[in-house]
């Protein structure tokens, strides 16, 4: 599916799609009375009854404009050592393969935006080759928030180590800086074509948010501020993997206020099909409107 924004394309590159958290596994203040108020549009795309967990993808985006190849944010990897999450541990997917049917090979990729350092949005950044981690996109330039980079550093006095953490700065940031293809970015660093790295903290630190304009259209990928589609009327329901929820809860709610109502694409990293849509307010909450309706 080719998403058309003004002068740009999108195109997904799926690592993962599926069943993943049981709801308050991933959502501590979950409730059930939740899921019977959106059961009718939640069952079975977005939740699995059989299973009794929320149905999930991990993606990067692909984005094509006038000057640039971009890719926001790259997924899990293969051959990663993830022992603590086991569908992100030690994987052997055909990502590259699907990268290449969007039509980019690695080689031709300008940048490539992480909208933060959690394992499944930095995987791929790296790959390995003759026993040694090296970048996957040889000629990007790696844009890293700076201050997303420091919450991770191990070397950094005060680090602390999460699941989502473990060994990814050695195996999918460190060889990437080492290689001298590492920028890190301030807010609102701001890229040719109508590109723009906006600040969205909570979720972690140096969390950051994609805007792109392009000849009159507008488009956000907004990372993990959104994790799952409940949470666009059920915003309160904060990931247990938020480094500061209450951060990410405000974060979260002004991204919804700020498009509601608008002609603003919602691009997240994790929703499932259709994965994109705009948003509408619904009287104080909000509702989804796929792409696809």
């Amino acid at each position: 599916m080719t998403i058309r924004i003004g002068g740009a394309r999108v195109e997904r590159v799926e690592d993962y799609a599926g069943p993943s958290f049981v709801p308050a596994e991933m959502f501590p203040a979950f409730r059930p009375e939740i899921l019977e108020a959106e059961r009718s549009w939640l069952v079975p795309r977005y939740y699995d009854p059989a299973a009794g967990r929320l149905c999930t993808s991990i993606h990067s985006w692909l984005l094509r404009t006038p000057r640039h190849l971009i890719l926001v944010d790259s997924c899990i990897g293969n051959h990663k050592p993830r022992p603590l999450i086991e569908r992100f541990n030690q994987r052997d997917v055909p990502w590259l393969e699907r990268l290449a049917a969007a039509g980019a090979r690695p080689e031709e990729v300008d940048f490539v935006l992480c909208t933060h350092l959690h394992a499944d949005h930095v995987g791929w950044n790296t790959r390995l080759r003759d026993g040694r981690w090296v970048p996957t996109f040889p000629n990007a330039r790696y844009l890293f928030s700076r201050t997303e980079f420091e919450r991770w550093d191990p070397r950094r006095p005060g680090h602390r180590a999460t699941a989502f953490g473990q060994n990814v700065f050695e195996d999918s940031i460190l060889p990437v800086a080492e290689a001298g293809l590492m920028d890190l970015i301030e807010d609102g660093h701001e890229l040719p074509g109508g590109v723009t790295v906006q600040a969205a903290p909570g979720h972690t630190p140096g969390h950051a948010r994609i805007r792109l304009r392009s000849e009159g259209a507008e488009a956000i990928f907004s990372g993990d501020i959104l994790h799952h589609p409940v949470q666009v009327p059920w915003p309160e329901l904060c990931s247990v993997f938020d480094d500061d929820p209450v951060r990410g809860l405000a974060t979260r709610r002004a991204l919804l206020a700020e498009i509601a109502d608008r002609d603003v694409l919602l691009l997240p990293t994790h929703f499932p099909a259709p994965h994109a849509g705009r948003i509408l307010g619904r009287g104080g909450t909000y509702a989804m409107r796929w792409l696809e309706d």
